[in-house]
């Protein structure tokens, strides 16, 4: 069996999301101390109790979901399930993939991403940029639209390629609106705003770009021990100097995770294992391959699936 473990990005989170697993395996406690104490905050508070429009936020989701995603790797470890053939993160996910990849360790990744955060949040003000979901439509049709929508002074762009049918679009939020009103006359399903308010993998985020490669600078990346898929090249980087390199450019450019999966596909990966709160990505494998298998790790009972199934993996 190859197999491959992916980690869901920003939009994962919930109130409550880690409370079934939680309460079997203290690794999830200990695992949001350790980042609480690296910000001097209560992250298992925010995640369990809320409020929601906090945790929310940018710089709140990004060290939440590092957390809770770091807990069930390790607990996936502990409970001794067997090392993937690949890892890959959708958008922030990347990061929780380095981590359970050895290749940035957890105690420099949370600051590192609570910075991302901020920097992401102060790039463009409050109410400037927006992001909307676009469903029924073909790449190309989505990238037309967007080029003659866009302006110097009203961008909007393709962000996220999440499946066949499904690409979300960032920039300036007239120019989403009306880049979005512009895909329902040409046939989407649906195409509607997002309830954010950071443009996330557009050009506008380069206003972050120079703060941020400093602080990639600071932090120390060594080899992964497993491949880790990038969202901006569609390969595995080994050298350090690169993986940093991908990581300031994914700020502004689009996830490309349609790309990614099927890229796995084509190495023999048939099946993926999702090392987070909630099924999104599970969802959209199954849209790009229909014959990708997929299981999500939100309670004890999927976890003992998953170890059942790769017990004779590796």
């Amino acid at each position: 069996m190859t197999f491959a473990c992916v980690f869901p990005g920003q939009g994962a989170q919930k109130v409550g999301m880690m409370g079934n697993l939680a309460a079997a395996y203290p690794q999830i406690a200990k695992t949001f101390a350790e980042a609480s104490e690296a910000l001097g905050e209560d992250l298992w508070k925010l995640a369990d109790e809320g409020p929601a429009e906090q945790l929310n936020q940018t710089r709140n989701a990004q060290p939440v979901l590092l957390a809770a995603e770091t807990s069930i790797w390790r607990i996936w470890q502990q409970r001794g399930g067997p090392s993937p053939d690949y890892l890959a993160g959708h958008s922030f996910g990347e990061y929780s993939a380095l981590v359970a990849a050895g290749a940035l360790e957890f105690s420099s990744a949370v600051p590192l991403v609570r910075h991302r955060g901020d920097l992401m949040q102060q790039a463009v003000g409050e109410g400037i940029g927006s992001m909307a979901a676009v469903l029924g439509l073909e790449d190309a049709q989505v990238r037309e639209i967007c080029t003659q929508v866009s302006s110097p002074d009203a961008v909007v762009e393709p962000a996220n390629f999440n499946a066949p049918g499904q690409v979300v679009l960032s920039g300036h939020r007239p120019a989403v609106e009306q880049a979005a009103e512009a895909c329902r006359e040409a046939g989407a399903r649906r195409a509607m705003l997002l309830d954010v308010s950071v443009p996330a993998h557009s050009s506008l985020m380069h206003a972050a770009v120079d703060r941020y490669t400093e602080a990639l600078e600071v932090a120390e990346f060594t080899r992964p021990e497993i491949p880790v898929i990038n969202n901006v090249d569609v390969r595995a980087e080994a050298d350090p100097a690169r993986i940093r390199d991908a990581l300031k450019r994914q700020l502004y450019s689009p996830v490309r995770w349609t790309e990614s999966i099927l890229w796995m596909t084509e190495q023999g990966v048939n099946l993926q294992i999702e090392m987070g709160p909630g099924k999104i990505l599970t969802g959209l494998g199954r849209r790009i391959d229909k014959s990708m298998r997929g299981l999500c790790l939100e309670t004890s009972d999927s976890l003992n699936q998953a170890l059942e199934e790769t017990a004779d993996a590796g």
